[in-house]
């Protein structure tokens, strides 16, 4: 039986008067597929890596491609600056930027007209590569040229200023200025040639380019203008969310409380006054007139409402001539007075000012030598201006104290002493950092106040001094950074605080005033440290407390234990930076001073106003605020940056005015007195 005769193909034919053709792609698509697949593994193999070959041989071909396509775009480029010339318009040189106008940018209507302080700018291309020769950007860059990364939300919205101002009279130097995080940029003066995107110099077209272009002139940074500005930053967060109380929590936008009684604003009003703001100045004074009472039941510590409660407002006085805080002066230096009555007359550390009572820490009846040591320039002046000698009687009974007692080590003091006994206690630990640190400073700036007549007060000082040098001075390594350390019982811990940074400033009053001129060297040595404390860390700030190394361990000079990494806006270092700059005029300190302050604006500004306190200075990327401005930022910090960049000597005369150890500063008592 045959089989049916097989056909070798399927023929089908379909018709349409409305259609002209049909075209089975599908299954040519099919047919292709199967075709491949039909092929052995090594034909398709075979294919495969001619088709790589191919792919390989365009690559290496690029670059001849590529100048063919600049050579076009370049071309382009030029016919579009000749026909924005002939339009009257001007491209942009690099390292200038044009005025900024409201509307055309987002979020420059709301930028304040002063000026912000500045970080090092990239080199930045004004004008686009094609696509393929674009280079990606700096990952250092402002975040309107990269993504944010890793940003707090706490930074971001200020962080996105931006900052101009033109140059009126057009005879002055010029920088651009644009803001990054509440920090500013400032480019480099002059018209140079920019490096390309691959670190190349620019080529002639370039050049001549750039010479028939017409820079726009804006105002280089004033310094001066930059601290008025962050100050009204930080007055306006305190305005708005703690006014009338203690501290600023600008994170929360809350207030903290300590004693009550409006330290921010007390702290801040002589400051107000020396930077020229009047209007704010004017809203405190009238706080102070109808809102601060001391007549309230509250322990205060005697220590701090004294250096920032009694000496801010007898500097008020000094400087405006306002009785209105003199007499507040009166009553609260009155009221602070009970903690004098004790057994040995060295006073206990917190009075109640409301029930006139005074008390010891509930844990323990001694008082720290720093505290009870550091209020005499406060209760002198007091006296000397009511005519009423209980005051300085009362701080000058501590002072001949102190002066004869036994557990000295070279001039160098306990830590500790006894308010029952009146002698040191637990004499193991010698330092110049906290609870000792303002001991040292007030023996010199008592003998200036006292216009250099009281020489136990001197010799104290020197001796101490030269205790520094004999027991606690030493130089690290690799650095050779000088550093004062500790001593703890007998052996160096080479451990400094951020505290001590107030002695190269204290060491260059002295020398100034006549002492050894070996102070001022190891001033400079010291103040060297200090910045590097700032400078060796990411965020350009310094830590709490730092630890030296004195062995090339590592190569690095300093370290941070993760304890210590916290920046509370201290003023030690800027201070020194300002006795520093008046009497060696070497601008290098007033550069250093900038970089700090670029750096608050960069990494503890918060957009809302106010700066906060950080608890790790060696995260750029997550400084962890600490929602606390404390009162002294606004009293000390940022007087004395701005007291650094005045070119007025006579703005708080070194000559005429000594400043407590809050930067309050107070008159030098005339000879004949």
């Amino acid at each position: 039986m045959y089989s049916p005769q097989r056909k070798d193909f399927v023929s089908l034919t379909l018709g349409d008067q409305h259609s002209r053709s049909y075209t089975n792609g599908k299954h040519r698509r099919q047919s292709c597929w199967r075709k491949w697949k039909q092929l052995s593994r090594l034909q398709r193999s075979l294919i495969l890596f001619l088709l790589a070959f191919l792919f390989i041989c365009g690559i290496l071909s690029y670059p001849s491609l590529t100048e063919q396509w600049r050579g076009l775009s370049d071309r382009a480029l030029k016919e579009d600056w000749v026909e924005m010339d002939n339009r009257g318009l001007r491209p942009i040189p690099p390292g200038l930027v044009p005025k900024i106008l409201p509307g055309v940018v987002p979020g420059v209507q709301d930028i304040p007209p002063e000026v912000m302080p500045e970080i090092q700018r990239p080199s930045i291309p004004l004008l686009p590569k094609p696509p393929a020769m674009r280079k990606p950007p700096s990952k250092r860059g402002p975040p309107v040229l990269q993504k944010r990364g890793n940003v707090s939300d706490w930074q971001v919205k200020d962080g996105e200023e931006a900052m101009l101002k033109r140059d009126e009279d057009g005879g002055k130097e010029a920088k651009t200025v644009i803001s990054w995080r509440g920090a500013m940029i400032e480019a480099e003066q002059g018209t140079e040639l920019q490096s390309t995107a691959h670190g190349k110099e620019g080529t002639v077209a370039d050049a001549e380019e750039a010479a028939n272009l017409k820079p726009v002139t804006v105002k280089a940074v004033d310094r001066v203008e930059a601290v008025q500005e962050a100050f009204r930053h930080a007055w306006k967060g305190y305005k708005a969310f703690a006014w009338g109380h203690d501290e600023l929590k600008p994170i929360s936008k809350t207030h903290g409380e300590w004693f009550g009684l409006g330290l921010t604003l007390i702290d801040a009003l002589d400051t107000m006054w020396i930077l020229g703001l009047k209007d704010e100045f004017a809203e405190a004074r009238k706080w102070v007139e109808t809102e601060l009472s001391f007549s309230k039941n509250v322990d205060v510590n005697l220590f701090e409402s004294t250096i920032r409660i009694l000496g801010g407002l007898l500097s008020t006085y000094h400087l405006t001539g306002d009785t209105l805080f003199l007499d507040k002066a009166k009553d609260i230096g009155f009221r602070l007075m009970p903690a004098f009555k004790t057994p040995s007359k060295i006073p206990y550390s917190d009075v109640n000012i409301g029930k006139g009572t005074a008390h010891p820490p509930r844990w323990t009846t001694d008082s720290t030598v720093a505290e009870v040591t550091s209020i005499q320039l406060e209760f002198r002046e007091l006296s000397r201006l009511t005519q009423d000698p209980q005051y300085q009687n009362a701080v000058e009974e501590v002072t001949r104290q102190v002066h004869r007692l036994e557990g000295k080590r070279d001039g160098l003091v306990p830590m500790f002493i006894n308010t029952n006994s009146g002698k040191f206690t637990r004499r193991g630990a010698l330092t110049l950092g906290a609870r000792a640190d303002s001991y040292y400073e007030y023996l010199l700036k008592q003998w200036l106040q006292g216009s250099k007549k009281e020489t136990e007060l001197l010799e104290d000082y020197l001796q101490a001094i030269e205790g520094v040098k004999k027991n606690l001075l030493r130089q690290t390594s690799p650095g050779k950074l000088t550093f004062v350390g500790e001593l703890s019982n007998g052996r160096l811990n080479p451990k400094m605080d951020h505290l001590v940074c107030f002695l190269p400033g204290t060491l260059a009053l002295g020398a100034h005033n006549g002492l050894p001129a070996d102070h001022m060297d190891l001033a400079v040595q010291l103040m060297e440290t200090c910045h590097q404390m700032y400078a060796q860390m990411e965020t350009g700030l310094s830590p709490e407390i730092a630890h030296f190394n004195l062995q090339s361990n590592n190569g690095r000079d300093i370290d941070v234990k993760p304890a210590d990494r916290h920046n509370l806006l201290r003023p030690e270092t800027v201070e020194s930076l300002f006795y520093m700059y008046r009497f060696t005029k070497d601008s290098k300190y007033r550069d250093w001073g900038w970089d700090i302050l670029q750096s608050f604006n960069k990494y503890t500004r918060v957009p809302s106003g106010g700066y906060t306190s950080i608890s790790n200075v060696r995260d750029p990327e997550n400084p962890a605020p600490r929602d606390k401005m404390e009162s002294f930022f606004l009293g000390e910090t940022l007087k004395y940056l701005f007291l650094l960049f005045s070119d007025d000597n006579e703005l708080i005369s070194l000559d005429k005015y000594v400043f407590n150890t809050e930067a309050h500063p107070l008159p030098i008592w005339p000879s004949t007195s």
